[in-house]
């Protein structure tokens, strides 16, 4: 059976990683920079022999875990088994080149490409999607992808299915927006930076769950660090900057204080130093642990030189102009 090639992009969680788990808002982006695609082995398209077959082994046991959730009564939308499980048997793999540890939703992509193509009762992903199908995706998405994380809020996948800048006003309240560049400061930039070590999602999730069992600790995220998160997105979406910035800047002193666990020691002083100096300000792109860390600054190449200091290539990600 012939398949239209269907490309799925990366995303980038501007803001709400962790806290969207506790009904914060969060404005995630897609990120054409990095893409990923099912094909087959024997189609010659891999780039990596070795990654097609491993790929194919986990989209094995991906249905494993999907026909353990039909078994419990559990699965939250109808896959054709049958199609997908003979898929596999012919070197059906995710030909991707989104790193996987690195926070920009290389199992979000993967999820989303099994659901669009082996789902028999699929809500369209299209401009005219309402917001209880937008709300209903994510409920499907993260029950699937909680495979690969232990515990998924589903947005990675769903924005990797819709391709649109999502705005989650809360758990139940997701919109596509649009971030607009005219109201960006005119040199500001949203950069990636490589930290060269992989995290793992599932383990630093328990971790913070376990975490937010501390009343001092939960009081802190929920009271101050939340808050701070909201303003962030709202004032990045009005185009208030310096409101924006000053919300930044709590932000990520927050998470240097208490995400400790979530920032790979090597970049401690880089962030430290993005804090002292002003130039600009780090936070975590995804669960953290390695992969990538987000940057923003009004002065993109004060930032690339200290970077380039490091022997850290700065990816941007957004641009004013």
């Amino acid at each position: 059976m012939t398949h239209k090639t269907e490309i799925y992009y990366g995303k980038v969680l501007l803001f709400g990683e962790y806290s969207i788990l506790f009904n914060s808002k969060g404005l995630t982006i897609p990120y054409t920079h990095f893409t990923g695609q099912l094909s087959f082995i024997n189609d010659d398209k891999y780039t990596d022999y070795d990654f097609a077959v491993q790929s194919n082994k986990q989209l094995k046991e991906f249905l494993s875990f999907m026909l353990k959730l039909e078994a419990q009564g559990e699965m939250p939308c109808t896959i054709d088994f049958k199609m997908l499980s003979a898929d596999l048997e012919k070197g059906l793999y995710f030909e991707s080149n989104i790193p996987q540890g690195y926070g920009i939703g290389s199992s979000g992509a993967l999820v989303a490409g099994i659901y669009n193509r082996y789902c028999t009762d699929k809500i369209e992903a299209n401009e005219f999607i309402s917001g209880k199908e937008i709300s209903r995706l994510k409920e499907i998405f993260s029950k699937l992808e909680s495979l690969f994380h232990g515990k998924s809020s589903g947005i990675d996948p769903l924005n990797c299915y819709l391709q649109h800048p999502l705005l989650i006003h809360s758990r139940d309240d997701i919109a596509i927006t649009g971030v607009p560049r005219s109201k960006f400061e005119s040199e500001g930039v949203i950069f990636l930076v490589d930290t060269g070590k992989i995290g793992k999602t599932g383990p630093l999730v328990n971790h913070f769950l376990e975490q937010m069992r501390f009343k001092e600790y939960e009081n802190l995220f929920l009271t101050d660090y939340i808050p701070w998160v909201n303003q962030c997105i709202s004032d990045l979406l009005s185009g208030n900057m310096r409101s924006f910035f000053e919300s930044l800047i709590k932000v990520s002193t927050f998470q240097l204080r208490h995400f400790t666990n979530m920032i790979p020691d090597n970049f401690v002083p880089a962030w430290q130093h993005g804090l002292d100096s002003g130039k600009f300000q780090l936070k975590l792109c995804g669960s953290g642990g390695g992969g990538f860390l987000l940057g923003f600054t009004t002065d993109y190449t004060a930032a690339k030189n200290y970077f380039t200091g490091l022997k850290r290539d700065l990816i941007p990600v957004y641009k004013s102009n």
